[in-house]
């Protein structure tokens, strides 16, 4: 048996060591890109933001400290709690139309044997639209004078309604605007998900005589129960944050519309040109739903 030199092994292993130390390095210098790409573009702009809610800055003069002064203005603001307001009210409304529609959708393409790939790209073509492009085509349905909704209503003898431009039904519209844009993403996701739950299970649902509810309340919703409690964060983190819909429909002074974000941009562009008050509104509005999510995930974590 040929004995290995001493010398080979070493260059051997000097050769496995500079290969693992190469790979590393690669491996160091992709994952130094993405944190430098995450702290520039999310990290540098939070801290920047904090910053400036203890400002005043209206790009005009140089930004001056004024400490706790933002703050006690944002709270001072009559329209402060009536934007709080509309957004919870939009983001409940949402969550009834938009959180449980998608699960019903997914459940009835599941079923579906023929057409299924026509049917969810239908599901999906709304998503694919810009946000603006969704919004205006939306604000010509509710066109008050020659609009869709409203020739409709009208040709078959029932009343036409101001829509956007009533304070009973402006909020509903902006929330059947959102669910429509927004509701393909969830639905693929339930659909994929009902697709991950195997089929014995169901099939030994319907030995022990479990009809379609039993089957959907015992199998379906337990199984999925992961994807929907994190469907249902995201998509309160989300509607929280809702301003597309309000800013194009309703415009930035209706005060049944406005809504946090919309009182942002009143802040910085519209009322008050002050960057520094938009600041300290949006680090409140990042306080609430940073808390929200801690205690929810508690919450629902605790719950397993």
């Amino acid at each position: 048996m040929a004995v290995i030199p001493a010398v080979a092994v070493r260059e051997a292993r000097t050769a496995r060591l500079r290969r693992r130390i190469g790979d590393n390095l690669l491996a160091y210098a992709f994952m130094a890109g993405g944190l430098f790409c995450f702290a520039l573009f999310s990290w540098y702009p939070l801290a920047k933001g904090v910053i400036l809610s203890f400002q005043q800055d209206n790009f005009v003069v140089p930004p001056y400290w004024v400490g706790l002064d933002n703050y006690r203005a944002v709270f001072d603001d009559p329209l402060f709690w009536t934007a709080w307001k509309n957004t919870v009210l939009f983001t409940g409304l949402a969550l009834v139309f938009g959180f449980a529609l998608p699960f019903v959708i997914a459940v009835l393409l599941n079923e579906f044997r023929h057409l299924t790939g026509f049917f969810r790209v239908l599901v999906y073509l709304p998503v694919m639209l810009p946000p603006v492009v969704s919004v205006l085509l939306w604000r010509s349905f509710y066109d008050p004078g020659n609009g869709l909704f409203n020739t409709v209503l009208s040709s078959v003898g029932l009343p036409t309604s101001q829509w956007t431009q009533s304070s009973s039904t402006a909020m509903i519209s902006l929330v059947l605007v959102s669910t429509w844009a927004n509701m393909g993403g969830a639905t693929l996701m339930y659909l994929a998900a009902l697709q991950g739950i195997p089929g014995d299970l169901y099939e030994a649902a319907e030995l022990d005589g479990a009809g379609i509810w039993q089957r959907l309340r015992h199998v379906t919703v337990p199984q999925m129960r992961f994807i929907m409690l994190v469907l249902l964060l995201l998509q309160i983190i989300a509607t929280m944050q809702v301003f597309v819909e309000p800013f194009l429909l309703t415009g930035t002074s209706s005060p049944d519309t406005v809504t946090v974000m919309v009182l942002i941009y009143r802040y910085a562009f519209t009322v008050n040109n002050d960057f520094g008050l938009a600041a300290a509104m949006s680090v409140l509005l990042f306080v609430v739903l940073g808390a929200f999510s801690a205690l929810y995930l508690r919450l629902t974590r605790s719950a397993d």
